[in-house]
């Protein structure tokens, strides 16, 4: 078994141009990242990836970049600003494919930094809250370097890793990053009202955290028989399960678990992980795979835009040119519920931003990135209700976007519309009476 050593000792195992893989979401392990960027100015050509990690981050700022180069596959908002700013940078990919460019050495790596729970009796330790694209990682990284931390609750899955995988150890008791679920705003209540009118009885959910899945979910509590499957989860799931609304009887994969790659939210969520058969945190290759997705019923994934314009494109990871997140696992949702036996793929925003800017638009910013494509937007929410947009055509779809925008941007979207769809923006959108 694995002996401990200092953080400090730790670290000295990564070397000038290794590629070192950290693992995200709540599960960042925090100490490893400190004790790392302290080499600084003993290491040159580091490349650090990871998906979205939260807390420290400093080797991804200006004054470390001869010896961090940090290539992100979600921008957090920890490195934002570097990534605009040109100190670090944004590797797109789908989110499922991430561990296979480990796997078939697109992309090879050194060093592994992970977060883990407390060693059982026979010596396995658990990756927790945060699996996601780690395994590959873990299978071809030719070092691993764990913090064995009391705070990491023992999940299970695929996320189980004996003391013999680790090169060193450290023994730390560090909190967990914690995202409190915060009261839904009178627009996202709008928006969740809506959606929860659409999901059917015996569902499989797929959402993200934030104001408007934890709206959605505090409408379901006379539904029945739903499942889960889903990326990442926060603990607005939690009612419904002490309730029994969800209990995944109906699914298919996995029956009866709730299946994830990683969860974010406060201690009541860890602490009901921790030891719970009914959670399988999995590897995010199987959970994002859109041949496995499509075999659950009605699945019924929520996911969030930047912008989207009156063709049903959808970007959903920069601002223009400026990147600000990711693709992450929306394609592979998007994808995999439009294939589902009743499924449907749902794109949720509010009409506008904080500032009074729609986010319905003629077109998007230049430069913007398409992250879901026309042809596979079904569905478009905001307050002002669903935009159906499967089996329309562009001067239909755009009619369905402009009646749930915001008043105040319609007349501009419609002049948008005429102008580029002609006469048929009208012919294909006319309203027969008798």
């Amino acid at each position: 078994m694995a002996n401990y050593v200092t953080a400090e000792e730790a670290v000295k195992l990564i070397k000038s141009k290794d590629r070192v893989l950290v693992q995200g979401g709540a599960g960042t392990p925090q100490a490893l990242t400190k004790a790392m960027t302290a080499r600084a100015n003993e290491l040159r050509n580091v490349e650090v990836v990871h998906i979205h990690t939260e807390g420290f981050a400093d080797y991804a700022q200006e004054q470390y970049a001869e010896s961090f180069k940090t290539s992100a596959f979600f921008i957090g908002g920890n490195i934002r600003k570097q990534v605009q700013q040109g100190f670090a940078q944004y590797n797109p990919v789908f989110l499922s494919d991430i561990p296979h460019l480990f796997r078939n050495g697109t992309l090879p790596l050194d060093v592994v930094l992970i977060n883990v729970s407390k060693p059982d009796k026979h010596g396995y330790c658990s990756l927790g809250v945060s699996i996601d694209i780690m395994i590959g990682g873990l299978e071809k990284a030719k070092t691993v370097i764990a913090q064995v931390n009391p705070q990491m609750p023992r999940t299970m899955g695929d996320g189980i890793i004996h003391m013999d995988r680790f090169d060193a150890v450290i023994e730390v008791d560090e909190p967990l990053y914690e995202l409190p679920i915060g009261e839904p705003s009178d627009v996202e209540k709008r928006i969740g009202e809506h959606i929860a009118n659409m999901i059917q009885d015996g569902s499989t959910l797929q959402m993200g955290i934030g104001g408007i899945p934890n709206a959605v979910l505090s409408c379901l509590g006379n539904h029945k028989n739903l499942g889960v499957h889903t990326e990442m989860f926060s603990e607005g799931i939690l009612p419904l399960i002490e309730s029994g609304v969800v209990n995944g009887s109906q699914k298919l994969v996995l029956p009866n678990k709730i299946v994830s790659g990683f969860a974010m939210g406060s201690r009541k969520l860890y602490d009901f992980m921790d030891d719970n058969p009914e959670v399988l945190m999995m590897d995010i290759s199987f959970v994002n795979d859109t041949a496995v997705i499509r075999r659950n019923p009605k699945v019924t994934a929520i996911n969030s835009a930047i912008e989207v314009d009156i063709t049903g494109q959808i970007c959903a990871d920069s601002i223009g040119t400026k990147m600000f997140s990711g693709v992450g696992g929306q394609m592979d949702f998007m994808r995999g519920a439009a294939l589902s036996p009743g499924g449907k793929a749902i794109c949720a925003l509010p009409a506008i931003t904080g500032k009074g800017v729609s986010k319905i638009v003629p077109t998007l910013k230049e430069g913007a990135g398409v992250v879901t494509t026309r042809a596979h937007a079904q569905y478009v929410a905001t307050e002002y209700g669903i935009a159906e947009l499967k089996g329309r055509n562009l001067a239909q779809r755009a009619k369905a976007l402009i009646d749930v925008a915001h008043p105040d941007a319609r007349e501009e979207l419609e002049k948008a519309a005429h102008e580029r769809f002609g006469r048929s923006f009208v012919a294909f959108n006319e309203v027969v009476t008798a």
